[in-house]
């Protein structure tokens, strides 16, 4: 059991913002729990994040010429994007920051032959702005387990016990159960201070020394499941992810992501930090962040299931990668059959429940009416593909999950029209 520490205070003083992330995408626009004052709310809308919304949305653009090849060229929106054919999508989302008064956005299209359809950013929102993305960060900390297993280093269908020296606590479940939140372990609800895993909020410790203390601890036996039998969404199953890829591979988090993403794929942006070092008890987006990971206190123990930050370019090049086969530019960063396996819904085949007409995979939200997949964030950031027409988008705001979900659900049909008419 992870016991309370001197920085518990600071982390009572960051409930607000916790309660924003594990209440995030909640599609149906219900009210948060801090809104109700009901623990179950917390646990029912933690489950909804980025659940797939389609719309109805008939303006078809123009048909525009894609003009680049990788997204990771320039950085210059000007430089590479005609907006013509994308002009619906423009203006809808230039209307639906005025109308909202954010503060910006931005938005980029990838297509898997073209590269870069689309690129702008709105108001204050510039390319080279690096924005937190909370649950975002998910299908990035999925593809490291994925290719640890590439590399032999681990099995993500085996029990845990067996591949690391300390998972005897929990000798039957896998990481696949845990990168799915198919673990049993309690999930961001009912209880986001849920004292023996604290350090999942950067309560300080190394991110090994978190997740063996939340693996092998007896304080949560009586609030488990057996793996496999409920979707539980998020939390310190998570942390236990990341602590293994540590584990098998004897590298830190921060070079595995360096190793796997940044190098081979050109992402400088990316990089993970503890949420601790940026919730300050103001409700929203951590603003405390400011735009510039250097400005972060370092942590041994980045947070795994929504510590990520990256700008919108750098996202792009990554779902760009999803739809190349794993390819970012002449190299191989995952194989074909891990992205399969991360992006089909596994929660269905043992009667799990993500959600209406939901599934998941790891890292990704699978729409079972479009078959389309998504990845959203507590503070607005939303990617998503469309696999079957090789295409996919992602929008940043910095605002809430459900401010993006509804700019999602605007723009969703307008992007796919235009998609359809450029190539």
């Amino acid at each position: 059991m992870i016991h309370a520490t001197p920085r518990r205070r600071r982390l009572r003083c960051a409930l607000v913002i916790l309660t924003v992330f594990a209440t995030a995408c909640s599609s149906s626009g219900t009210d948060t729990a801090e809104d109700s004052g009901s623990a179950d709310a917390v646990a029912e809308t933690a489950t909804s994040e980025a659940v797939p919304e389609t719309t109805t949305a008939t303006a078809a653009p123009t048909t525009v010429a894609p003009t680049t090849d990788a997204p990771e060229e320039t950085t210059s929106t000007t430089d590479t994007v005609e907006l013509v054919g994308f002009d619906a999508v423009t203006a809808a989302v230039d209307t639906f920051v005025t109308d909202r008064g954010l503060s910006g956005a931005g938005l980029i299209i990838v297509e898997k032959d073209a590269g870069v359809l689309y690129e702008e950013h709105f108001g204050e929102f510039t390319p080279d702005r690096i924005s937190m993305i909370a649950s975002s960060s998910k299908m990035i900390s999925a593809g490291v387990l994925l290719k640890l297993q590439e590399d032999g280093l681990l099995d993500i269908d085996a029990p845990v016990e067996g591949q690391v020296d300390w998972a005897t606590g929990n000798p039957d479940i896998t990481p696949a159960q845990l990168v799915s939140n198919s673990s049993g372990l309690v999930g961001l609800g009912p209880n986001l201070l849920y004292s023996p895993y604290l350090c999942q909020w950067g309560v300080p410790n190394t991110l090994q020394e978190c997740g063996e203390a939340v693996f092998s601890g007896t304080g949560d036996d009586l609030d488990q499941v057996p793996p496999d039998t409920e979707f539980r969404y998020g939390g310190a199953q998570w942390q236990v992810a990341g602590a293994i890829a540590e584990t098998v591979s004897g590298k830190s988090w921060d070079q595995l992501i360096d190793e796997i993403y940044v190098q081979p794929c050109g992402v400088d942006s990316l990089g993970y930090v503890s949420l601790g070092a940026v919730l300050d008890g103001t409700p929203g987006y951590p603003t405390a962040f400011g735009g510039d990971p250097d400005g972060v206190t370092e942590s041994a123990n980045p947070n795994i299931e929504g510590g990520a930050h990256i700008t919108t370019r750098d996202y792009g090049t990554l779902l760009l990668m999803h739809l190349r086969g794993g390819m970012c530019g002449d190299t191989q960063v995952l194989q074909q059959e891990s992205l399969d396996i991360m992006h089909t819904d596994r929660i269905t085949s043992y009667g799990g429940n993500a959600g209406p007409d939901t599934g998941y995979g790891m890292g990704w939200w699978v729409d079972l009416t479009t078959d389309r997949i998504s990845d959203g964030g507590a503070w607005g950031a939303l990617p998503w593909l469309d696999l079957d027409d090789g295409y996919g988008a992602y929008i940043i705001i910095e605002d809430s999950s459900a401010t993006g979900q509804a700019l999602k659900q605007e723009i969703e049909e307008l992007v796919h029209a235009a998609v359809t008419d450029a190539t």
